[in-house]
């Protein structure tokens, strides 16, 4: 079933547990996302990132998305994943997603808020709820890491702006790493408490460490990223397809297993996360 992001983020909280966000960029990806949510009995997210958006792979994706959502007999939110502009994120509403992301992380702290704001208040005439981003959450080439959310801005931010959700840097970043990241686990419990239990949302979930993924969720994180994993996983498995002498030649037959992959994978991060059996 379809449902907004302040829907699927009211689960989260009630239960105590966290939503995956699986990032995805095919049919086949859409596919080994729904099998491993419907398997595990749990809500998801699926979500496109920006650039698929911006370019004609978002016109032919979406429908498949929604078909997917609309099939699921478990709660399914159709979210853009690091929209920079309201190019983005207009084309994403116009394409029925039920959840925005506003990342303006890069932007001066008042510049980031009224960008936010903005597409927050035209978002609500859809009913669709917006995920802002606060202390930018970098990637794993850069050479330094920048500085982390903070409490009072987190606060501000969210009262200025009217967010569903909350994406903060407390120690992670986007690709592989090259030695697990230790999040900071109290600063995720001071952001929570600065901003009345808001929602937080953490990046960057891949190659994360399993006991850090554990606390992180305690300490109040309702949404959580994989994306290079859920590349890694599709795209080597298909290379390993390849080495195979009988290998299928028909794209339909080939795809079986690297959509097999993806589900398991996915099964993997539902338990982690407690989605499992939530619905």
């Amino acid at each position: 079933m379809l449902v907004t992001l302040q829907e699927i983020l009211d689960l989260a909280e009630k239960g105590g547990f966290c939503i995956p966000a699986f990032n995805v960029y095919n049919m086949e990806s859409v596919i080994g996302v729904l099998h491993a949510a419907e398997e595990e009995r749990a809500p998801i997210i699926m979500q496109v990132y920006p650039r698929l958006m911006k370019e004609e792979t978002g016109y032919f994706l979406s429908p498949t998305i929604l078909a997917a959502a609309h099939r699921a007999t478990v709660p399914v939110c159709f979210h853009l994943d690091h929209g920079p502009s309201e190019l983005e994120t207009t084309r994403s509403l116009r394409y029925g997603a039920t959840g925005i992301m506003l990342d303006g992380s890069t932007l001066p702290f008042e510049e980031n808020i009224a960008l936010t704001r903005r597409v927050v208040e035209t978002c609500a005439h859809l009913n669709v709820q917006v995920e802002g981003e606060l202390g930018h959450v970098g990637t794993t080439k850069d050479e330094e890491t920048d500085e982390f959310t903070t409490p009072e801005d987190a606060r501000v931010f969210v009262e200025k702006t009217g967010v569903a959700c909350l994406a903060v840097a407390v120690g992670t970043a986007h690709g592989r790493y090259k030695k697990p990241p230790k999040l900071d686990i109290e600063r995720i419990k001071a952001i929570r408490a600065a901003t009345n239990g808001i929602a937080l949302v953490l990046h960057g979930g891949s190659g994360v460490p399993d006991e850090e993924i554990r606390k992180a969720v305690a300490a109040g994180i309702r949404k959580m990223n994989f994306a290079t994993d859920v590349c890694y996983t599709f795209l080597d498995t298909c290379l390993a397809e390849l080495q195979k002498p009988d290998r299928a030649i028909a794209i339909d037959t080939f795809m079986k297993k690297p959509i097999e992959a993806v589900a398991e994978f996915c099964k993997t991060r539902i338990r982690l996360v407690g989605a499992d059996g939530r619905v």
